[in-house]
């Protein structure tokens, strides 16, 4: 795959969306956390903070099987059913905020939140 390699802090970051948020997209249709996910990437994989701007996705929502409306290729219709993936990274990062995890200091810059010297 094009792009650089995931580095630890965003691996740990991806798989903490992965086991503690679950699908976003089957949070928001139906406040179940499915945890059966793979990480999207927003913006693809090659853009600068590419590995910070994910969301946690089932198959269904990530990929079309024919039983979501999937962010692949129907990503218009997903932003629609679910918000915009930006404004969901924010979400998700928020949600762990709430829990008690800390967030990765470059993460919450790009989402805009302060970070504390």
């Amino acid at each position: 795959m094009k792009g650089r390699n995931v580095s630890a802090t965003e691996k740990r970051y991806h798989d903490l969306l992965a086991t503690v948020i679950g699908c976003v997209a089957c949070w928001k249709e139906r406040g179940e956390r499915n945890c059966f996910v793979s990480i999207h990437h927003v913006d693809g994989r090659t853009k600068p903070d590419a590995h910070w701007l994910v969301l946690p996705l089932c198959a269904g929502h990530h990929q079309d099987n024919g039983t979501a409306i999937a962010v692949h290729p129907w990503k218009a219709r997903f932003e629609l059913a679910y918000g915009s993936q930006r404004t969901l990274v924010a979400e998700c990062a928020m949600q762990l905020l709430d829990m008690g995890h800390e967030l990765p200091a470059r993460l919450a810059e790009i989402i805009g939140l302060e970070v504390a010297a």
